[in-house]
């Protein structure tokens, strides 16, 4: 360990933030935002890449909107057992693997001609990778490293897919435009490496490894954190996912939780995310000018998801959820009325983009004040499976209504009607109890 370079870097790192008074923490905070930011990128991709794809290749939308299912589906199948794999080899080793097999499945599509590549590549290979660093990855560091400020941090590293879409999107559809599909991939897969050498160099799995307390503890409070009701023992990584599974699908809190999920992911992924593009252009908008109002939706979602973060340290989670899910609802209710023009898809951006992924934080939040601080980002991880499986059952749905219907909008109707009901739903729950790891006032920012 003494001889790792990489350990003395973080090392020095840790003295020099230390001097500054703050903790190494806010440092691994930052490298993740970099790694989930550019990984965003990946997912939100072929969003803009339907429509060159189908001019080249001469396939409809129900056929490509199938392979983004699979890759949706493994995205979010992936989340409990990538959380087991950080709890047993740590985020590090795991974060690498996945941004490797991002990459390669990326430039090896560079070469695809046939639709069962497709599905190979973006389907199976960059939903595994991409699942591997989802939003349990946020919830990973966030439970690990911080006690005060948790659900600020996780609205932070939430809202690095917002700033994805932010600045890549809009920027591969300007390549794809200029220089074609593959172009835009080589762009990512730089993005990809950069991600991959700041945490090589930054990432720490534990504070521990540092001789840390998470921020927010001293390290006496270490010793005093109360048990987590109904631990789960270490074991293999997969036995570790399957058995926070039937522990906590014995809960009806969990089926709350996972069928909101659903809802959101089949709200934001699934629908906005991948068909929005593709929308725009049955109205007469490009791609560039169709990326250009996903990428002021991310400003208005970093916005609120930073928000929302701050707002679940403070208020009852399940309010603020059911206005997400409430205003969301209304707002794609209204989208197929606002005519498409400049300030109908504006007032769009605003009221949907403000909580995109705000409903993430207080959904963290209620499962580990549900299922307690050590098995948070497991629970979390099968809950975030719900959302991928309503994101994957809208993106082939929204495809087949397109191809079939010759109209997205009974799938955002459907949406709509879908986030009323989670906003009702949410109110089902009762008060949560406070989280099993209180935070203390810290001694640093």
């Amino acid at each position: 360990m003494a001889t790792d370079p990489t350990l003395r870097l973080s090392d020095a790192v840790a003295a020099g933030l230390a001097r500054r008074g703050l903790h190494y923490g806010w440092a691994v905070a930052g490298v993740t935002f970099l790694t989930m930011l550019v990984t965003a990128g990946a997912v939100g991709a072929p969003g803009v890449l339907i429509l060159p794809l189908q001019r080249e290749f001469g396939w409809d939308t129900a056929t490509i909107g199938s392979a983004l299912a699979v890759r949706l589906v493994l995205f979010g199948l992936m989340g409990p057992f990538a959380a087991a794999l950080m709890n047993r080899y740590g985020p590090r080793r795991i974060v690498l693997l996945a941004l490797l097999l991002i990459a390669g499945g990326l430039l090896a599509s560079l070469g695809m001609t046939q639709v069962w590549q497709l599905v190979l590549l973006w389907g199976v290979v960059v939903g595994i990778g991409t699942g591997l660093t989802a939003l349990v990855l946020g919830a990973t560091v966030a439970t690990r490293w911080f006690s005060h400020r948790r659900g600020l941090v996780v609205g932070l590293l939430t809202a690095s897919s917002a700033t994805g879409q932010l600045v890549v999107l809009p920027l591969l559809a300007a390549l794809t435009e200029a220089l074609g599909w593959r172009a835009a991939l080589l762009v990512i897969c730089g993005l990809l490496l950069a991600a991959g050498l700041g945490v090589l160099a930054l990432m720490r799995d534990r504070p521990e490894d540092l001789g840390l307390a998470p921020y927010g503890e001293t390290p006496p409070a270490m010793d005093k954190i109360p048990p987590v009701a109904g631990k789960i023992p270490p074991g293999p990584s997969a036995g570790g996912a399957i058995a926070a599974l039937r522990d906590a699908a014995a809960t009806r809190v969990f089926w709350v939780l996972f069928a909101t999920f659903f809802i959101c992911g089949a709200s934001t992924n699934g629908l906005i995310q991948t068909h929005f593009i593709p929308l725009c252009a049955d109205y007469g908008i490009g791609p560039v000018q169709g990326a250009s109002v996903l990428a002021a939706m991310g400003v208005f979602d970093f916005v609120g998801t930073v928000a929302s973060g701050w707002l679940s340290d403070r208020y009852d989670n399940r309010w603020l959820l059911f206005w997400y899910y409430g205003l969301r609802g209304l707002s794609l209710m209204f989208l197929p009325f606002s005519d498409f023009s400049f300030v109908g898809l504006s007032l769009f951006a605003v009221f949907y983009g403000l909580d995109w992924i705000a409903t993430v934080p207080p959904t963290v939040r209620l499962t580990a004040a549900r299922f307690g601080r050590e098995r948070a980002n497991l629970v979390f991880g099968w809950v975030f499976a719900g959302h991928q499986l309503g994101a994957a059952t809208i993106a082939y749905g929204a495809g087949l209504s397109r191809t079939e219907l010759a109209s997205y909008l009974p799938a955002f109707f459907a949406a709509g009607a879908l986030c009323l009901v989670a906003a009702g739903l949410i109110l089902t729950l009762g008060r949560p109890a406070r989280d099993a790891a209180p935070a203390a006032n810290p001694a640093h920012a």
